[in-house]
């Protein structure tokens, strides 16, 4: 019998629903609490415009040889460093296979060499949705050296409307 609403009979005996509401719980928490206290390793991204594009896309020869040049693996051993800044960056629509590029400029303002070098484009449509992921690697960057990279693009110029970028890289 209940008083008021109350059954003393479920107070010891959890429904599942309950169970797992709590477990959810628990387990965004916890991992909320993980990137709140620095787990949270994810580059910081520059935007990019790229602005009005004059010229004609890759012929399909130009294709394959952007497509054999372009770099789409990432590494995995790279993380965001102090030391690595992007000291500039801009959409460049090369006159050649290239096409549509991001060139910049990458320091190293720390004193020790950095093993490896990765620099990041993500290309953007005019709705903001992602398109493509792209990267340039260098090796063995000193302190106090730059770097200047050349990020190829596969897209269309007509598709393209911005880009953002970063700099990682893997410590000696």
């Amino acid at each position: 019998m209940t008083r008021g609403g109350f059954d003393p009979t479920r107070c010891d005996r959890p429904d599942r629903r309950r169970v797992l509401a709590g477990v959810g719980t628990v387990a965004a928490v916890a991992l909320a609490g993980c990137n709140a206290v620095g787990g949270d390793d994810s580059p910081t991204y520059e935007s990019g415009e790229v602005g009005p594009i004059d010229g004609d896309d890759r012929t399909p020869e130009e294709t394959a040889a952007a497509a054999a040049l372009a770099e789409t693996e990432l590494n995995e051993s790279v993380t965001p460093l102090d030391s690595l800044a992007i000291d500039d960056h801009g959409f460049v629509l090369e006159q050649d296979f290239r096409g549509p590029t991001v060139q910049g400029t990458v320091e190293n303002a720390g004193d020790d060499r950095v093993q490896l070098v990765e620099v990041r484009v993500r290309t953007y449509d005019e709705t903001g949705d992602q398109l493509g992921r792209y990267l340039d690697t260098t090796g063995d960057l000193d302190g106090g050296a730059s770097w200047a990279f050349e990020v190829i693009l596969l897209e269309s110029i007509d598709d393209l409307e911005g880009y953002d970028v970063t700099v990682l890289g893997t410590p000696t």
